[in-house]
């Protein structure tokens, strides 16, 4: 119940529970996540890279997909694969910066594994089970609309190389953010039609942008290192960090599309480890406050706690976040000057 309890916090859904219980009495299931690498990594990350942290304390074998070929297809860096490749050395760095202990994780590249006939007779028993109606609904995985499949084939590639991915690495857990979740899906409905077994799928919510907000669609809305004024990088100083959060949508008393309050419940509250989320005022304005719980800082929030002093104090905490990280960067500099030397850093 411990390990089932771990896996499943904070987690937006799990498909299906009962499947989950079955896995995690394996000796050592396997899971994954996949990345393009496709340029700066942002605050976003750490809710998938806590969750790694979760499935490698509960025994996982845990692998990262860097998918080099599926950036490609996507136009990401302009479609340079060699650009690409070095981007996602960049990414394993971040991983480790981020407190991951990258030698229990694998980290594979697509590339590793094209050469493989095994792997496309996957894709072409994946495409052969599937209507090109669906591939195309499941095009957002790639943040693309249907009609891109009509401009370029490749694009249609992408859904069907996802899902063979799963089946080719052997994985008993696909897990990733919920603009995954078509993919994810998709796989467990072939894996029925090719006799494979069917992946529990397992999503985290994705991380509002700071200055969207309000009844957004939470993919359109999520955070993106293609709305750098609305993001939070990794390697943002801490004057920038406070600039970035004194502009974000934060209108008083609302909980919902808040993202400042999501900042909080997703990033900074699992990274407190029992310590008190502290917002510190002079004493002419009430003075300091300490909250235990995120659901004792919303309820505040909604009490009137303004949000100048949510603002200052969460960018406080990303900044205490974000020091470790860049202490990393400093010690390990290499491939993060060679994604700016290529021109890949924001």
């Amino acid at each position: 119940m411990e390990n089932l309890e771990r896996i499943t916090a904070n987690t937006e859904e799990v498909i299906t529970i009962e499947e989950l219980k079955i896995v995690l009495n394996k000796p050592h299931p396997k899971a994954y996540i996949g990345f393009e690498p496709s340029g700066v990594v942002h605050l976003g990350w750490k809710i998938c890279t806590n969750k790694i942290k979760d499935f490698l304390a509960c025994g996982f074998d845990f692998t990262v997909l860097l998918a080099d070929w599926h950036a490609y297809i996507n136009d990401k860096l302009d479609g340079d694969i060699e650009k690409i490749k070095l981007c996602g050395r960049y990414m394993e760095d971040c991983f480790a910066a981020m407190g991951v202990d990258v030698s229990k994780v694998r980290f594979v590249y697509a590339s590793d594994y094209v050469n493989d006939a095994k792997y496309w007779e996957l894709v072409l028993k994946t495409s052969k089970a599937t209507s090109v109606a669906r591939v195309k609904r499941a095009m957002d995985i790639m943040g693309r609309g249907e009609e891109e499949g009509e401009k370029d084939l490749s694009k249609l590639f992408y859904p069907a190389m996802q899902v063979s991915d799963i089946f080719y690495l052997e994985l008993d857990v696909a897990y990733g953010g919920t603009d995954q979740r078509h993919a994810h899906m998709l796989a467990r409905d072939v894996a029925k039609k090719i006799g494979r077994i069917a992946p529990v799928a397992i999503h985290t919510p994705l991380l509002t942008g700071l200055q969207a907000g309000g009844r957004m669609n939470p993919i359109e809305a999520k955070m993106s290192k293609s709305k750098p004024d609305s993001m939070i990088s990794i390697h943002d100083a801490a004057d920038l960090v406070k600039k970035k959060l004194s502009k974000a949508y934060c209108p008083e008393k609302q909980i919902e599309g808040n993202p400042v309050l999501d900042i909080c419940r997703f990033v900074i509250f699992p990274d407190l480890d029992g310590k008190p989320f502290l917002i510190e005022r002079p004493e002419k304005f009430g003075g300091n406050l300490e909250f235990s719980t995120y659901a004792d800082l919303e309820q505040a929030f909604i009490a009137g706690l303004h949000p100048l002093d949510l603002k200052n104090a969460t960018a406080s905490h990303i900044n205490k976040i974000l020091e470790p990280i860049h202490a990393f960067f400093e010690k390990h500099p290499e491939n993060l000057q060679a994604i700016k030397t290529a021109g890949i850093l924001l």
